[in-house]
Protein backbone atom coordinates (compact mmCIF):
# COMPACT_ATOMS: atom_id res chain seq x y z
CA UNK A 1 0.00 0.00 0.00
CA UNK A 2 1.33 3.41 -0.99
CA UNK A 3 2.06 5.56 2.00
CA UNK A 4 0.31 8.90 1.73
CA UNK A 5 2.42 11.99 2.13
CA UNK A 6 0.79 14.86 3.94
CA UNK A 7 0.83 18.43 2.74
CA UNK A 8 -0.48 21.14 5.05
CA UNK A 9 -2.42 23.80 3.22
CA UNK A 10 -3.33 26.99 5.06
CA UNK A 11 -7.05 27.65 4.75
CA UNK A 12 -7.57 29.21 8.14
CA UNK A 13 -7.44 25.57 9.27
CA UNK A 14 -4.95 23.02 8.00
CA UNK A 15 -5.98 20.39 5.47
CA UNK A 16 -4.30 17.00 5.36
CA UNK A 17 -3.99 16.24 1.65
CA UNK A 18 -2.44 12.89 0.70
CA UNK A 19 -0.02 12.84 -2.21
CA UNK A 20 -2.81 11.05 -4.10
CA UNK A 21 -4.36 14.43 -4.85
CA UNK A 22 -1.59 16.93 -4.18
CA UNK A 23 -0.45 17.65 -7.72
CA UNK A 24 0.10 21.20 -8.89
CA UNK A 25 -2.47 20.83 -11.71
CA UNK A 26 -5.84 19.05 -11.88
CA UNK A 27 -4.44 16.44 -14.26
CA UNK A 28 -1.53 15.74 -11.93
CA UNK A 29 -4.05 15.32 -9.12
CA UNK A 30 -6.03 12.82 -11.17
CA UNK A 31 -3.04 10.77 -12.29
CA UNK A 32 -1.64 10.62 -8.77
CA UNK A 33 -5.05 9.53 -7.44
CA UNK A 34 -5.26 6.71 -10.01
CA UNK A 35 -1.78 5.53 -9.04
CA UNK A 36 -2.59 5.80 -5.34
CA UNK A 37 -5.67 3.57 -5.62
CA UNK A 38 -3.89 1.21 -8.00
CA UNK A 39 -1.31 0.55 -5.30
CA UNK A 40 -3.96 0.38 -2.58
CA UNK A 41 -6.05 -2.14 -4.57
CA UNK A 42 -3.68 -3.79 -7.08
CA UNK A 43 -6.24 -6.45 -8.07
CA UNK A 44 -9.01 -3.98 -8.94
CA UNK A 45 -9.06 -2.99 -12.63
CA UNK A 46 -9.40 0.76 -13.16
CA UNK A 47 -12.79 0.51 -14.88
CA UNK A 48 -14.19 -1.37 -11.87
CA UNK A 49 -14.08 1.73 -9.68
CA UNK A 50 -17.44 2.78 -11.08
CA UNK A 51 -18.89 -0.08 -9.01
CA UNK A 52 -17.73 1.43 -5.72
CA UNK A 53 -17.79 -0.94 -2.77
CA UNK A 54 -18.87 -3.78 -5.07
CA UNK A 55 -15.46 -3.67 -6.73
CA UNK A 56 -13.93 -4.53 -3.35
CA UNK A 57 -16.18 -7.25 -1.89
CA UNK A 58 -17.32 -10.29 -3.88
CA UNK A 59 -20.15 -11.28 -1.55
CA UNK A 60 -21.74 -7.84 -1.63
CA UNK A 61 -21.16 -7.66 -5.37
CA UNK A 62 -23.06 -10.90 -6.03
CA UNK A 63 -26.02 -9.64 -3.98
CA UNK A 64 -25.93 -6.32 -5.83
CA UNK A 65 -25.76 -7.97 -9.26
CA UNK A 66 -28.86 -10.00 -8.48
CA UNK A 67 -30.77 -6.72 -8.08
CA UNK A 68 -29.81 -5.58 -11.56
CA UNK A 69 -32.19 -8.06 -13.22
CA UNK A 70 -35.09 -5.95 -11.94
CA UNK A 71 -33.56 -2.64 -10.84
CA UNK A 72 -35.79 -0.67 -8.46
CA UNK A 73 -35.28 2.59 -10.38
CA UNK A 74 -36.75 1.39 -13.70
CA UNK A 75 -40.16 3.02 -13.24
CA UNK A 76 -38.57 6.31 -12.19
CA UNK A 77 -36.39 6.34 -15.31
CA UNK A 78 -39.45 5.68 -17.48
CA UNK A 79 -41.24 8.56 -15.75
CA UNK A 80 -38.17 10.73 -16.30
CA UNK A 81 -38.23 9.95 -20.03
CA UNK A 82 -41.90 10.88 -20.23
CA UNK A 83 -41.30 14.19 -18.42
CA UNK A 84 -38.27 14.91 -20.58
CA UNK A 85 -40.32 14.49 -23.74
CA UNK A 86 -43.49 16.26 -22.55
CA UNK A 87 -43.71 19.83 -23.91
CA UNK A 88 -43.71 22.80 -21.56
CA UNK A 89 -46.63 25.21 -21.70
CA UNK A 90 -44.81 27.14 -24.45
CA UNK A 91 -44.49 24.02 -26.61
CA UNK A 92 -40.76 23.48 -26.14
CA UNK A 93 -39.17 20.52 -24.34
CA UNK A 94 -36.00 19.94 -22.36
CA UNK A 95 -34.32 18.94 -25.61
CA UNK A 96 -34.33 22.59 -26.68
CA UNK A 97 -31.90 23.47 -23.86
CA UNK A 98 -29.19 20.88 -24.39
CA UNK A 99 -26.59 19.89 -26.92
CA UNK A 100 -27.65 16.85 -28.96
CA UNK A 101 -31.20 17.36 -27.66
CA UNK A 102 -30.06 16.22 -24.22
CA UNK A 103 -29.34 12.65 -25.32
CA UNK A 104 -25.94 11.19 -24.41
CA UNK A 105 -24.61 14.33 -22.67
CA UNK A 106 -24.36 13.29 -19.01
CA UNK A 107 -20.60 12.71 -19.30
CA UNK A 108 -20.10 16.43 -20.03
CA UNK A 109 -21.44 17.55 -16.64
CA UNK A 110 -20.53 19.37 -14.56
CA UNK A 111 -18.71 21.99 -16.57
CA UNK A 112 -17.37 25.44 -15.79
CA UNK A 113 -19.35 28.21 -17.50
CA UNK A 114 -16.77 30.91 -18.26
CA UNK A 115 -19.42 33.45 -19.21
CA UNK A 116 -20.99 33.41 -15.75
CA UNK A 117 -17.96 32.06 -13.86
CA UNK A 118 -19.75 29.17 -12.20
CA UNK A 119 -20.00 25.39 -12.26
CA UNK A 120 -23.08 24.05 -14.05
CA UNK A 121 -24.28 20.62 -12.94
CA UNK A 122 -26.83 18.56 -14.84
CA UNK A 123 -29.55 19.16 -12.26
CA UNK A 124 -28.88 22.90 -12.29
CA UNK A 125 -29.10 22.88 -16.09
CA UNK A 126 -32.42 21.02 -15.91
CA UNK A 127 -33.94 23.65 -13.63
CA UNK A 128 -32.52 26.55 -15.60
CA UNK A 129 -34.09 25.03 -18.69
CA UNK A 130 -37.43 24.96 -16.91
CA UNK A 131 -37.11 28.56 -15.76
CA UNK A 132 -36.06 29.73 -19.24
CA UNK A 133 -39.28 28.19 -20.54
CA UNK A 134 -41.55 29.73 -17.92
CA UNK A 135 -41.76 26.69 -15.64
CA UNK A 136 -41.19 26.50 -11.89
CA UNK A 137 -37.91 24.88 -10.76
CA UNK A 138 -37.96 21.41 -9.22
CA UNK A 139 -36.58 20.46 -5.82
CA UNK A 140 -33.00 19.32 -6.19
CA UNK A 141 -32.56 16.21 -4.05
CA UNK A 142 -35.20 13.73 -5.20
CA UNK A 143 -38.45 13.26 -7.07
CA UNK A 144 -38.94 14.55 -10.60
CA UNK A 145 -35.48 16.06 -11.02
CA UNK A 146 -33.83 12.78 -9.98
CA UNK A 147 -36.00 10.90 -12.49
CA UNK A 148 -35.21 13.29 -15.35
CA UNK A 149 -31.51 13.25 -14.50
CA UNK A 150 -31.56 9.45 -14.27
CA UNK A 151 -33.16 9.18 -17.71
CA UNK A 152 -30.54 11.51 -19.18
CA UNK A 153 -27.78 9.52 -17.47
CA UNK A 154 -29.19 6.29 -18.90
CA UNK A 155 -28.71 7.66 -22.43
CA UNK A 156 -25.00 8.19 -21.67
CA UNK A 157 -24.21 4.79 -20.19
CA UNK A 158 -20.75 3.69 -21.31
CA UNK A 159 -19.64 7.18 -22.34
CA UNK A 160 -16.54 8.31 -20.46
CA UNK A 161 -16.30 11.44 -18.40
CA UNK A 162 -14.10 14.10 -19.97
CA UNK A 163 -14.49 17.10 -17.68
CA UNK A 164 -12.40 20.14 -18.54
CA UNK A 165 -10.85 22.60 -16.11
CA UNK A 166 -9.99 25.62 -18.21
CA UNK A 167 -6.84 27.64 -17.63
CA UNK A 168 -8.76 30.70 -16.48
CA UNK A 169 -8.24 31.83 -12.91
CA UNK A 170 -11.95 31.39 -12.19
CA UNK A 171 -12.15 27.79 -13.43
CA UNK A 172 -8.99 26.85 -11.56
CA UNK A 173 -10.34 28.50 -8.41
CA UNK A 174 -13.60 26.53 -8.64
CA UNK A 175 -11.67 23.27 -8.97
CA UNK A 176 -9.40 24.16 -6.05
CA UNK A 177 -12.39 25.15 -3.91
CA UNK A 178 -13.95 21.74 -4.58
CA UNK A 179 -10.69 20.01 -3.71
CA UNK A 180 -10.33 22.01 -0.51
CA UNK A 181 -13.90 21.16 0.49
CA UNK A 182 -13.15 17.48 -0.10
CA UNK A 183 -10.19 17.55 2.29
CA UNK A 184 -11.58 19.93 4.92
CA UNK A 185 -12.49 18.30 8.21
CA UNK A 186 -15.89 19.30 9.57
CA UNK A 187 -18.57 18.41 12.04
CA UNK A 188 -18.41 16.97 15.53
CA UNK A 189 -16.64 13.86 14.20
CA UNK A 190 -13.97 16.02 12.52
CA UNK A 191 -14.10 13.99 9.29
CA UNK A 192 -13.47 15.08 5.73
CA UNK A 193 -14.77 13.36 2.60
CA UNK A 194 -11.23 12.03 2.15
CA UNK A 195 -11.18 10.51 5.64
CA UNK A 196 -13.51 7.82 4.34
CA UNK A 197 -12.95 7.68 0.59
CA UNK A 198 -9.19 8.26 0.27
CA UNK A 199 -7.73 7.11 3.57
CA UNK A 200 -10.13 4.26 4.41
CA UNK A 201 -11.81 2.72 1.33
CA UNK A 202 -12.28 -1.00 1.82
CA UNK A 203 -12.75 -0.54 5.58
CA UNK A 204 -16.04 -0.73 7.42
CA UNK A 205 -17.93 1.93 9.33
CA UNK A 206 -20.64 0.05 11.19
CA UNK A 207 -22.41 -1.91 8.42
CA UNK A 208 -21.11 0.29 5.58
CA UNK A 209 -18.17 -0.69 3.40
CA UNK A 210 -16.38 2.50 2.35
CA UNK A 211 -15.89 3.04 -1.37
CA UNK A 212 -12.93 4.72 -3.13
CA UNK A 213 -13.29 8.29 -4.38
CA UNK A 214 -12.73 7.28 -8.00
CA UNK A 215 -15.91 6.61 -9.96
CA UNK A 216 -18.40 7.81 -7.36
CA UNK A 217 -20.17 10.39 -9.59
CA UNK A 218 -20.56 7.75 -12.34
CA UNK A 219 -23.52 6.14 -10.57
CA UNK A 220 -25.80 9.09 -9.91
CA UNK A 221 -28.64 9.47 -9.51
CA UNK A 222 -28.76 6.36 -7.32
CA UNK A 223 -31.56 4.35 -5.79
CA UNK A 224 -30.56 3.71 -2.18
CA UNK A 225 -32.35 1.07 -0.17
CA UNK A 226 -32.05 3.47 2.78
CA UNK A 227 -33.99 6.09 0.83
CA UNK A 228 -36.36 3.74 -0.98
CA UNK A 229 -36.09 6.00 -4.05
CA UNK A 230 -33.74 7.78 -6.40
CA UNK A 231 -31.64 10.63 -5.09
CA UNK A 232 -29.16 13.07 -6.57
CA UNK A 233 -25.47 13.43 -5.81
CA UNK A 234 -26.10 16.58 -3.78
CA UNK A 235 -28.56 14.68 -1.63
CA UNK A 236 -25.72 12.29 -0.88
CA UNK A 237 -23.34 15.17 -0.14
CA UNK A 238 -25.83 16.51 2.40
CA UNK A 239 -26.26 13.05 3.95
CA UNK A 240 -22.50 12.65 4.34
CA UNK A 241 -22.31 16.02 6.07
CA UNK A 242 -25.01 14.92 8.49
CA UNK A 243 -23.20 11.65 9.12
CA UNK A 244 -20.20 13.55 10.49
CA UNK A 245 -22.49 15.83 12.51
CA UNK A 246 -21.94 18.83 10.25
CA UNK A 247 -24.59 21.23 9.00
CA UNK A 248 -25.40 20.30 5.38
CA UNK A 249 -25.39 22.97 2.70
CA UNK A 250 -28.27 23.54 0.27
CA UNK A 251 -28.29 21.32 -2.80
CA UNK A 252 -26.73 23.16 -5.75
CA UNK A 253 -24.94 25.58 -3.46
CA UNK A 254 -21.71 26.94 -4.94
CA UNK A 255 -19.73 24.77 -2.52
CA UNK A 256 -21.45 21.53 -3.53
CA UNK A 257 -21.21 22.37 -7.23
CA UNK A 258 -17.48 23.01 -6.89
CA UNK A 259 -17.15 19.75 -4.97
CA UNK A 260 -18.93 17.88 -7.76
CA UNK A 261 -16.63 19.58 -10.32
CA UNK A 262 -13.52 18.35 -8.49
CA UNK A 263 -14.85 14.87 -7.76
CA UNK A 264 -16.07 14.26 -11.30
CA UNK A 265 -12.82 15.49 -12.81
CA UNK A 266 -11.03 12.90 -10.71
CA UNK A 267 -13.16 10.25 -12.48
CA UNK A 268 -12.24 11.35 -16.00
CA UNK A 269 -11.82 8.30 -18.22
CA UNK A 270 -14.40 6.27 -16.32
CA UNK A 271 -17.82 5.67 -17.90
CA UNK A 272 -21.27 6.78 -16.87
CA UNK A 273 -23.09 3.80 -15.33
CA UNK A 274 -25.96 5.62 -13.63
CA UNK A 275 -28.58 5.30 -12.54
CA UNK A 276 -27.51 2.60 -10.13
CA UNK A 277 -28.33 1.11 -6.75
CA UNK A 278 -26.60 1.42 -3.42
CA UNK A 279 -27.41 0.34 0.15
Amino acid sequence: MLKAKVILVALGAALAVPAAMAGSTPEEDRKEAVEYFKQMFPDVPYEEYVNGQYALDEDRRSQWESLQDFPPYEFAVAEGKEMFETPFANGKTYASCFENDGIGVRQNYPYFDEKNNEVITLELAINRCREANGEQPLKYKKGDIASISAYMASTSQGKKFNIKVQDSAEAQAAYQAGKEFYYSRRGQLNFSCASCHVQNPGNWIRADLLSPALGQPSNFPVHRSKWGELGTLHRRFAGCNRNVRAEPLPAQSTEYRNLEFFLTYMSNGLPVVGPSTRP
